[in-house]
């Protein structure tokens, strides 16, 4: 419950007050009329005495009287008024008392902490206030109200001040008429009201004096009469008006009777509206449960629909009737008349003493005079020999509790006593003793009362006894007794079932509730006042379903959905007893609890109403917040449903705008995912014309992905630091053509003029009906400005251009505005549009949101009034705000939430630049592996500027080229035929005896460049604006088979130098699915020929054999291959000569067919920079102009760059674990490995004869072996990389394992020849020796100085030798010691004896080597794997 001012004391005090009626002659309301007050009003502010009095109770014992407060009416008199019920005039005035009383705006704020919810304390929201004064004025206003009950006499009249003014002429007189009245009213019995305590009513006589008219003497002798007549204590001269009112006079008197002023002019209505109709009392009643009953849903929990007739049209219809809400309570008051202005402080005081000498002279001892005559009657009648008092205290001090239940009497309302019974009697004795605080005496009096309207079966009388019974226990000082709830409860329940006296029910609840919340039962009050919500009046259950919501947040564990629910109860009945106010109020409040909560259904509901009641309200501006909640929450609302709020916040939206034309509202719908947009800069490309492919470039289409941005990025980095002579400039940026959320917007974007910006905006309908945009454009500003101009902000701001306003021609000028004129939206979907700007002048550019015009789309079957707002349109913006990346590099940004600038909707607009727009003509999809195709390449300048120093580059460089210069002019433009598309030159050569092939000596530079960029051909190196030139493109299929993605990178400067643009590129990524063709697989061995068959010059050679396969699947309709040339490339080797069996076959290969090739290739001499071709006799000349050469040497490019990351890799991962034996390890493998280079590139061309469409088509083709080491096969093939296998853990052993270097590797180091006649025929009966030379040849294959050891003490026992004779022995010198030098050779002559005739092996040789550096430890046994035998005869 609220909390109130007054505490509970205070106010149970003043709800039950002495009554004095007031009767004025018509002089005396003139005296007073001067100060804009009746005399009752003039006395009211001083009704409270400030001294404390003193009665005696009728056992002569003092009781103190604290802050009495009287109650002075002027004597209204009404001969019909019903009992029991508030007419409709007093429904009224507490209607309008609860209107005129509002939450003061502006108030501060504070939070209360309720569990997890934070209420906010506030009136300017009509949030939770401290206190409902609302609430207490109606409270108050209620109890003062209450009408005149013939069971109690609690507001009955006991006294009646006879007011006269002494300018009369017989004062006297006019007092006699005002007593003779008096008496008339109250004894004649045609009035029903006023009602009167005691028949013999306090009669005091006030003699009213004006100082400024009347003679102040004369007042003074008609007092001294006056006292002579009726006594001191029965009359009284009151002196007002000491001052004349006077405009001009600044004194300041204070005002005491503006609290008042509003509860009187209300009064005053009420009185002056005696007569009124049934008719008119009908429809206050009917206003009082709601002034526009069908514009406000029925039930609380229950939302409107389509078909109800309460849409804001309707309400719109009836608001001129609300307007009597909206009333200043000041202007209720008449806060413009001032009011006593004729009274000084003097005057004040005066009146406060009058007050206190009528209370202490003449009020209180006319009650203890009757409290003692009621006792004395009662004792008397019952024949009692003690008081009451002392007898109620032996009969009932024991205090017995009361019947909880109460029987349905015979009769609950139809039995009256008469004015004389002693049950009245003692109810009145105990009405007078609680009216002067005598609590106690007044509990007994009450509960002798009960016991006899209980017996007696009168369920109003002993209603009212139980209910002021309650609280003279909770008045008592010291609190002898509980407070007996239970007495209210009963009570309560007789007035409310019993009775139907929704009136006494109701005060019982207001006082108990109070008491109970002073007691901290606040669940019990809240249940008490739950009770008593009803539907005879819609305003009462308002009022007390808000307390019962505040009983439930004030409690020990406050229960805050309860507090929230009850409170939208409360609103409703507020809503329906046209408390528009106070309904909002409530709604907001409630609002605070369900707010994002999860309660979405209970938020559109609360919303919906919020934004009804702020419409009605004249608040346009808050039902447009409240609804535009409602369609962005993601309402789970039916599409019905919703549909009726998107209507009907067009409505209120459509009156906002028509309010505020300055500038454009702010719409809710649809959603944007502003993160989500997206900015392209430039034209979008163009589609194929015809065979011309356009190049892909970007478009809005693509998905952005970090991992091709990065690519992208290193390419442009490989372009611009060959257009700078190999460096990348410190400040470069790499071109983004498309800014999303992932790409880096910290830099303001970069745009060119005359080229559009495509704006995407991401859209998102979050209902589950249609919308309909339309007009749909971009809001920007502009600041022009030139390079070369250079402004203060100042200036740049006064500049500026926007279109956020109406349209201006202009604007067109500077930006022109793409317009989307339809732009449909299903439910709940998601959409994307475009917007374009084209700028026209250089400056900066700021994309600010979009404007539209917003409509529900229409669907189904509808009245012409829904039909008519679903034609309504509004239009607004939506702003573009996008935050930018948190911070995270200082540990300030790290310790707090901070975002940097997102920049990519302000581009700054430069001056013109070149674009160039890239075709490809016959441009394969699909290729042989290693085919080589020739397609065509056409760049155009589509724009106004020349463009210069054109370059590409590549992820797959060894995939295309455009040939060298001389390739050019020879290759026709437009080709018509299969040969002019021949990568091959050939030409006819005689057929050679000897099979030598012959030599040509070809540079790299007359290929591409080492780089993998590629500068582009261009007549004068520059392409003028609208011209375009065309290339020819040679492409080869990649090695591996498979789909392959390609990208190019094109590069583009302007020939203007300066601008802030200082290069443009253009992207293309093609798909190529490559198909097997041949397999190349070769291996190379060194020769192990006799010493009589060296070459000419001395070179023994190397054997080179080609394996080449077939393993086209005929997928792509290849007949057969032909292998048309083998050509090496090696600045050490060359090949010598074929010496294949069957040369002179063609070699031509179907399906899965195989054939072997054997070359012998000797060493040459290295040329620097120039490489050596062979080629075989039976094929054509290798012209230097075709594209062949410059796909090798990129091929080998690639190759290199590939081998030097992974030697980068392995040295970088042994340089972590390397201790000094691997560091002579690897000199040891390094001298080895030097020992087994070859160096020899192998390209095999071959032609495939392909079956298209009963057509016969020539592919050409090459492919690459680099063999790079003797004994290791390689292939054209790159092998798949396998899955690694899992390998067990090994932990690290303490003393690492000895190193042992296999025989083979350092056999490699000295190669070894036995020289000696296969048969030798000796005559073992002559001679029984038999000795034969024997010449060994060492060759050191390394570049190193080797030791070498020969041994010929060892005695082989290999399994070869076991099977021939080896009883011989070497005879002579066994054991040699040698040191060769790089590539020495040396020449040993050793002798073998023979003892008889037999096969023998003569490899029995024990050969050391090592290099000299190395110790012992990598010494080991070199020994030839074949057997050397020799037949021995006996002659």
């Amino acid at each position: 419950m609220a909390r109130c001012v007054q505490s509970v004391q205070e106010f149970v005090q003043d709800s039950f007050v002495p009554m004095v009626a007031v009767l004025c002659s018509e002089e005396a309301e003139r005296v007073t009329r001067k100060n804009n007050l009746n005399f009752a009003e003039l006395l009211r502010p001083f009704c409270r005495l400030t001294s404390e009095g003193h009665i005696r109770d009728p056992n002569n014992q003092v009781q103190v009287v604290k802050n009495l407060r009287i109650c002075v009416n002027n004597m209204m008199i009404c001969p019909n008024t019903v009992s029991g019920a508030l007419s409709a005039t007093q429904r009224r005035l507490l209607n309008e008392v609860v209107l005129s009383c509002q939450p003061q705006e502006g108030a501060l704020s504070s939070v209360i902490t309720a569990g997890d919810y934070n209420l906010n304390f506030s009136g300017k929201d009509y949030s939770l206030t401290a206190t409902t004064p609302w609430f207490e004025a109606y409270r108050e206003n209620f109890l003062q109200s209450m009408p005149a009950s013939d069971h109690e006499f609690l507001n009955h009249y006991l006294a009646c001040l006879l007011v006269v003014s002494s300018t009369e002429a017989v004062p006297v007189e006019q007092f006699l008429k005002l007593s003779q009245e008096q008496h008339r009213i109250q004894h004649s019995g045609e009035y029903s009201s006023p009602k009167w305590f005691i028949p013999n009513t306090l009669k005091y006589y006030v003699l009213l004096h004006d100082i400024n008219e009347g003679e102040e003497q004369r007042a003074d002798t008609l007092y001294e009469d006056m006292k002579q007549r009726y006594g001191p204590q029965g009359c009284y001269l009151l002196k007002i008006n000491s001052r004349t009112f006077s405009s001009e006079d600044d004194e300041q008197i204070p005002d005491p009777w503006s609290q008042y002023l509003h509860r009187n002019f209300l009064h005053n209505e009420v009185n002056t509206v005696n007569n009124f109709s049934a008719t008119e009392e009908d429809c206050q009643h009917s206003a009082e449960k709601g002034i526009v009953s069908n514009s406000i849903e029925s039930h609380p929990l229950q939302l409107d629909t389509v078909s109800s007739s309460g849409n804001l049209q309707t309400v719109s219809a009836v608001n001129t009737n609300l307007k009597k809400e909206a009333r200043d309570p000041e202007s209720l008051a008449g806060a413009s008349v001032s009011h006593g202005t004729c009274l000084t402080l003097n005057d004040h005081d005066r009146i406060r003493q009058f007050i206190q000498e009528f209370t202490f002279r003449g009020l209180l001892p006319h009650i203890e005079k009757n409290i003692r005559q009621l006792n004395d009657q009662l004792i008397s009648r019952k024949g009692l020999s003690r008081s009451l008092f002392t007898a109620t205290k032996k009969w009932f001090g024991g205090g017995k509790v009361p019947e909880k239940s109460i029987s349905e009497p015979k009769s609950s309302c139809g039995l009256q006593y008469p004015p004389e019974a002693p049950e009245l009697q003692i109810r009145k004795m105990a009405d007078l003793c609680f009216l002067v605080q005598h609590y106690e005496l007044a509990y007994s009096c009450y509960h002798t009362a009960k016991k006899d309207f209980l017996s007696d079966q009168a369920m109003l009388y002993a209603a009212g006894s139980l209910e002021m019974a309650a609280v003279s226990a909770f008045l008592q000082a010291g609190a002898p007794r509980p407070y007996p709830a239970h007495y209210m409860d009963t009570a309560m329940q007789t007035y409310k079932d019993v009775c139907k006296n929704m009136v006494l029910a109701e005060r019982c609840a207001l006082l108990s509730a109070e008491i109970l919340k002073s007691q901290g039962k606040y669940s019990d009050a809240a249940t008490l006042l739950i009770k008593m919500t009803s539907e005879d009046s819609d305003l009462r259950s308002a009022l007390l379903l808000e307390q019962a919501a505040h009983c439930f947040i004030n409690m020990r564990n406050p229960m805050v959905r309860k507090f929230a629910f009850h409170m939208i109860l409360a609103g409703h009945r507020f809503s329906k007893a046209g408390q528009r106010r106070h309904a909002l109020r409530s709604y907001c409040q409630a609002m605070q609890v369900y707010k994002d909560r999860g309660w979405s259904l209970a938020e559109d509901h609360i919303n919906f109403t919020i934004g009804r009641q702020s419409f009605t309200l004249h608040k346009p501006k808050d039902a447009v917040t409240a609804f535009r909640q409602i369609l962005t929450n993601g309402s789970r609302q039916t599409a019905t449903q919703q549909g009726a709020f998107l209507r009907e916040y067009l409505y209120v939206y459509k009156s906002v705008m028509e309010e505020n034309e300055v500038s454009l509202p702010h719409l809710p719908l649809p959603c944007i995912n502003s993160s989500a947009t997206r900015v392209y800069f430039g034209r979008e490309r163009r589609l194929a014309e015809g065979e011309k492919q356009a190049a892909t470039h970007v478009s809005l289409d693509q998905e952005y992905d970090q991992d091709l941005a990065a690519m992208w990025c290193q390419l442009e980095e490989q372009l611009v630091a060959s257009a700078n002579r190999g460096i990348v400039p410190v400040n470069f940026l790499p071109t983004q053509f498309c800014l999303n959320s992932k790409t880096d917007n910290l830099r303001n974007p970069l745009a060119v003029v005359e080229e559009p910006i495509i704006v995407e905006v991401m859209f998102r309908n979050p209902l589950k009906v249609s919308l309909a945009l339309s007009k749909l454009s971009l809001l920007w500003r502009f600041t022009p400005y030139s390079p070369s101009e250079e402004k203060t902000t100042e200036e740049l701001a006064g500049e500026t251009i926007t279109n956020e306003e109406t349209l201006i021609k202009q604007k067109d000028e500077t930006v022109t505005t793409e317009t989307i004129l339809e732009f449909h939206m299903g439910p709940e979907e998601t959409k994307v549009a475009r917007l374009q700007l084209l700028p026209h002048r250089t400056g900066q550019l700021n994309i600010v949101g979009v404007v539209y015009y917003l409509a529900a789309a229409s669907s189904g079957e509808m009245s012409p009034g829904q039909q008519k707002m679903d034609t309504m349109m509004v239009y607004g913006r939506q702003d573009l705000k996008i935050q930018g990346p948190r911070l995270n590099q200082t540990k300030e940004d790290k310790m707090s939430v901070q975002h940097g600038p997102d920049r990519r909707l302000n581009p700054i607009i430069t001056p013109p630049m070149p674009l160039m727009e890239v075709f490809f003509l016959q441009f394969p999809t699909a290729l042989l592996c290693g085919e080589i195709r020739k397609a065509y390449v056409e760049f155009c300048n589509v724009s106004g500027v020349a463009l210069s120093g054109l370059r590409v580059s590549s992820t797959h460089p060894d995939f295309f080229t455009f040939g060298s210069q001389a390739t050019t002019p020879l290759t026709p433009l437009s080709p018509t035929s299969a040969e002019n598309c021949s990568a091959y030159k050939t030409l006819a050569t005689p057929l050679q005896p000897d099979f030598v092939a012959t030599e040509m000596l070809v540079s790299a530079e007359d290929f591409s460049q080492p780089s993998g960029v590629m500068e582009i051909p261009l007549n004068g190196n520059m392409l003028q604006p609208g011209e375009s030139t065309q290339l020819p493109l040679w492409l080869r299929g990649p090695d591996q088979e498979g789909v392959h993605e390609i990208n190019f990178l094109f590069y583009y400067e302007s020939t203007e130098k300066g601008n802030k643009i200082s290069h443009r590129v253009l992207r293309h990524t093609v798909f190529i699915c490559a198909s097997r063709s041949l397999s190349v697989q070769a291996s190379a061995c060194r020769s192990s020929a006799s010493h009589h068959s060296l070459d000419n010059k001395g070179n023994c050679g190397t054997l080179v054999f080609i394996d080449v396969e077939n393993i086209n699947t005929s997928e792509a309709g290849v007949r057969e291959f032909h292998i048309v040339q083998v050509s090496s490339s090696s600045q050490h080797w060359r090949l010598h000569k074929c010496i294949n069996p069957g040369e002179d076959n063609d070699c031509k290969l179907t399906s899965r067919e195989r054939a072997k090739l054997c070359f012998k290739a000797t060493r040459c001499t290295p040329y620097q920079g120039n490489l050596y071709w062979g080629k075989n006799k039976k094929c054509c000349n290798f012209l230097s102009f075709t594209p062949c050469g410059d796909f090798f040497f990129r091929c080998c490019q690639t190759s290199h760059q590939s081998n030097i990351a992974s030697s980068k890799t392995s040295s970088s991962s042994k340089s972590q674990t390397s201790v000094p034996t691997e560091d002579r390890i690897s000199d040891v493998a390094n001298i080895i490995k030097k020992c087994n280079e070859l160096d020899l590139n192998l390209i095999v061309i071959w032609k495939a004869y392909v079956v298209e469409d009963n057509k016969q088509l020539i592919l050409e083709g090459q492919l690459h072996v680099a063999l790079q080491t003797i004994g290791k096969e390689c292939s054209s093939l790159t092998l798949k990389e396998e899955a690694q296998e899992m390998v067990l853990l090994k932990f690290k052993s303490e003393l690492p394992p000895p190193v042992v270097l296999p025989s083979a590797d350092l056999s490699q180091l000295i190669k070894t020849n036995l020289h000696y006649p296969e048969t030798y025929t000796h005559p073992f009966v002559q001679d029984s020796l038999c000795v034969v030379p024997v010449t060994l040849t060492l060759s050191n294959c390394s570049l190193a100085q080797v030791d070498v050891i020969i041994d010929l003490r060892h005695k082989s026992t290999s399994p070869e030798s076991l099977d021939v004779h080896s009883s011989f022995s070497w005879v002579g010198q066994t054991q040699y010691k040698l040191q060769l030098k790089p590539q020495e050779e040396l020449c040993l002559t050793l002798r073998a004896c023979f003892l008889k005739a037999g096969v023998y092996n003569l490899n029995t040789l024990r050969i050391f080597a090592k290099p000299i550096e190395q110790g012992t430890m990598c010494e080991t046994s070199h020994q030839t794997a074949s057997p050397a035998l020799i037949i021995i005869n006996n002659a």
